[in-house]
């Protein structure tokens, strides 16, 4: 590798990772005229931004999540403008259906909540939720129906976030893994395991599920686990259904979401995740998970339960014990900040994550609460077991 010169060494930020968090924040900090290295050990948007199931789903997540979620769908509503490329952002809607009355119950209380979030829901219930989508399965109950989200392509966003913070002048550093972060006074000294050392005076950390190794340096470890999304693709059929939806249950085994996409294929995913180890990076689809997400998916559309499925596929996630992500500083050291653990939620999010961390690294402040993500939580003795987060 050609040795870099001690200019393009040292930036004002180093962001580590280059996932849906890490591109986004280093463009959104070059607007702010921030100078930035952006450090990835394979390609931007390989692990988990990469293999995701593309959902840009603001319905359903946690309530102090919704603030960041709402600025992230104005990005991906303006992304052809401000990336130059397009993300294949599909504004066609995101629906949720049930098949408890109990989880009816939590679509009515849902939409009433989040509302004071500024997001508006459409709750059906019986024979209104036929009337409106008359190819679901009649164990249906309710829909509840978010009118402005979609979806994109996750094997593009990253990387043209990347790229789009490269023009403005960021130096995008990929298959170079960081193996040692510390602090010397004022400066972060970041190692890769070439021998190259990259300083700064702030470091975001978006390392995924690897992010543990580097924010335990920093004696600010979490109880991250690696798991893999289990995801599917049919045979191309013609282009009907323009909204993503997906199945509410705590019940993992009934869980499942689709979207199709223009060229006719059906996407699918849902259901327990697979095994991932975040030492070969490796994750894998389990046959009887992909049986489970036919006949799950036959259920809730039973039309297209004749499909075939032509390619399955998976990545390495990261999950947190209480569901939630880490986002923002560090609560030992200053000048350092997190973005990681998202659950398997973290992609349409992401943009919005990004400019809430660029605004918080630039002025000192931003006016999103940060504090329910904080990884201060983790240092308790007890941490919360999760609850079920279907799409």
């Amino acid at each position: 590798m050609t040795a870099l010169s001690q200019s393009a060494t040292r930036a004002d930020v180093i962001v580590i990772g280059g996932g849906i968090m890490g591109t986004s924040t280093a463009f959104f900090l070059r607007r702010r005229n921030r100078s930035v290295i952006l450090l990835e050990r394979g390609l931007t948007g390989q692990q988990a931004s990469g293999v995701n199931f593309g959902g840009i789903r603001r319905q359903g997540r946690a309530l102090p999540q919704l603030a960041m979620a709402s600025r992230a769908l104005r990005t991906w509503q303006n992304a052809r403008e401000l990336l130059g490329e397009d993300v294949e952002f599909l504004p066609s809607s995101h629906t949720r259906v049930c098949y408890h009355a109990h989880d009816a119950e939590y679509f009515d209380r849902y939409a009433q909540e989040a509302r004071e979030y500024g997001l508006d829901l459409e709750v059906l219930h019986g024979e209104a939720v036929f009337r409106r989508f008359p190819f679901l399965g009649r164990e249906v109950l309710s829909a509840s129906i978010s009118p402005l989200d979609g979806h994109a392509n996750p094997r593009l966003a990253a990387p043209m976030f990347g790229r789009a913070a490269a023009r403005l002048g960021a130096l995008i550093v990929e298959n170079t893994e960081i193996v040692r972060v510390d602090k010397d006074g004022d400066t972060f000294r970041v190692e890769s395991a070439n021998g190259t050392v990259y300083r700064a005076a702030q470091v975001v950390i978006c390392a995924g599920a690897w992010a543990s190794e580097l924010s335990g340096q920093f004696g600010e470890p979490v109880p991250i686990r690696a798991s893999g999304p289990q995801m599917a693709v049919t045979e191309p059929v013609p282009y009907v259904f323009k909204a993503s939806m997906g199945v509410y249950t705590s019940i993992k085994e009934e869980s499942v979401y689709f979207r199709q996409i223009p060229r006719g294929n059906i996407i699918l995913g849902g259901g327990p995740p697979g095994p991932a180890d975040a030492a070969t990076r490796r994750a894998s689809v389990l046959p009887e998970n992909t049986v489970r997400q036919m006949k799950q998916f036959r259920r809730m559309v039973p039309a297209l339960g004749a499909l075939n499925v032509i390619r399955v596929w998976s990545g390495v996630e990261g999950y947190l014990p209480d569901g939630e992500p880490v986002i923002g500083p560090s609560s030992k050291v200053d000048g350092l900040f997190y973005a990681f653990g998202f659950c398997g939620s973290g992609f349409q999010i992401g943009p919005g994550v990004g400019e809430t961390l660029a605004e918080l690294i630039d002025t000192g402040s931003t006016p999103i609460a940060l504090d329910p993500f904080s990884v201060r939580r983790f240092a308790a003795e007890s941490i919360m077991q999760p609850a079920v987060a279907p799409p």
